[in-house]
């Protein structure tokens, strides 16, 4: 694809030598720093202005929208976005510089993203990994299979597993219906017996299992869940969300101990709110809050919840429904889906994901030193 600007020779040459007017030293004026010298001033800033504007209008930029699929282990990252006011490393940063190395986005984007519309579809925190991760961006199309060439510039915990052309106007965070989270964590953490603890012989009760199951029923349908998150209060429209469904699955054994998974499916989610929704489960499970917290958590102003650990935090599935039922209406291939790639999925899950969290937490124990501040955890704020 040509990657060139589409000036006519005249254009070029009347560009050209507008350039070399600003950056001839024999054409500016020189300049003194003098606060008090409003013209000089003036002057620079024209000059610098107009060389910016001129920049601007050389560089190219990818005209087509695209859909990049993605997944990650969020494991010694600070989250997806990039942080601005702190080098901090970030997903969103390692897959920005591979765009560039793999010639898809011009090296001016990686500091400026606006200029080709990145959009992700979840910002997932400090330490969250991801199996269905979407980003719309406008890239170059350079004949090359994009997947393999990004691929290569990024690191191993960070992986494409898809890129395609997108319907015009295509916004992953618009347009995603619904995001599905999974939160492993070992089942002693769910038990009622308080003297539970990780070892190899623990096997979660039935009646607790399904004691979990019906205390998470509770957050079904459309709650205020400005408790669960920072900065909210009960009045603010924005915390509310709605979960469609939410459940503890079979539990299944790992090195010998036993682990469950708790799958979330809602409409969007705020900073927080899962690991606090989880959280205060396991205090009411556990005794250290009453049943009565859960209404409670979603109607009182301010009421502190325990943070549950990051680390068994993952982005399931990310689903565009009608969007993809808006393509198939007009016959186009532009959809949204993850059937084709759950082979990947999976096998990554299994290699990169999964040791992480189950290892971690057999080595650092950080649900048992979690627990351990229930016993003078303040729920109520009078």
């Amino acid at each position: 694809m040509r990657r060139i600007t589409l000036l006519n020779l005249h254009s070029r040459n009347m560009c050209r030598n507008q350039f070399l007017r600003f950056s001839s030293p024999t054409v500016n004026i020189p300049y003194q720093k003098d606060e008090n010298n409003s013209l000089e001033n003036t002057s620079v800033e024209e000059d610098e202005g107009a060389q910016k504007n001129f920049l601007k209008n050389i560089v190219v930029l990818p005209r087509k929208n695209h859909v990049i699929q993605m997944v990650y282990c969020g494991s010694g990252y600070s989250g997806m976005q990039i942080n601005k006011t702190s080098p901090v490393p970030s997903i969103e940063e390692e897959l920005v510089s591979a765009l560039v190395k793999a010639q898809c986005i011009p090296e001016i984007c990686a500091t400026n993203l606006k200029l080709v519309r990145f959009q992700r579809c979840a910002r997932t925190d400090k330490g969250v990994s991801a199996l269905a991760q979407v980003i719309s961006v406008k890239l170059f199309e350079n004949g090359v299979n994009p997947v393999e060439t990004i691929n290569s510039y990024l690191p191993s915990e960070i992986r494409v597993t898809g890129v395609k052309r997108a319907t015009t106007g295509f916004n992953s965070k618009i347009m995603c219906d619904a995001r599905t989270y999974s939160y492993t964590l070992p089942t002693f953490a769910l038990s009622r017996d308080p003297s539970s603890v990780p070892d190899s012989s623990f096997r979660l009760p039935r009646e607790d299992f399904h004691h979990v199951n019906r205390l998470l029923s509770f957050y079904k349908g459309t709650h205020s869940f400005h408790n669960f998150t920072r900065g909210k209060l009960s009045d603010d429209p924005s915390a509310r969300r709605h979960i469609y469904q939410i459940s503890c699955s079979e539990p299944f054994v790992r090195h010998g101990v036993e682990f469950a998974r708790i799958l979330i499916k809602g409409q969007s989610f705020m900073m927080h709110q899962i690991r606090k929704m989880v959280g205060l489960i396991i205090a009411v499970v556990k005794g250290a809050a009453t049943p009565e917290l859960l209404p409670l958590s979603v109607r009182i102003n301010k009421t502190n919840l325990p943070l549950a650990p990051a680390l068994g935090l993952v982005l399931e599935c990310t689903h565009f429904d009608s969007h993809n039922w808006r393509c198939h209406y007009n016959q186009t291939t532009r959809t949204v889906t993850w059937e084709e790639f759950l082979p990947v999925t999976e096998s990554f899950r299994e290699d990169k994901i999964m040791p992480v969290i189950i290892d971690g937490e057999l080595r650092d124990l950080s649900f048992l030193i979690w627990l351990q501040q229930f016993s003078g955890y303040r729920f109520l704020v009078i």
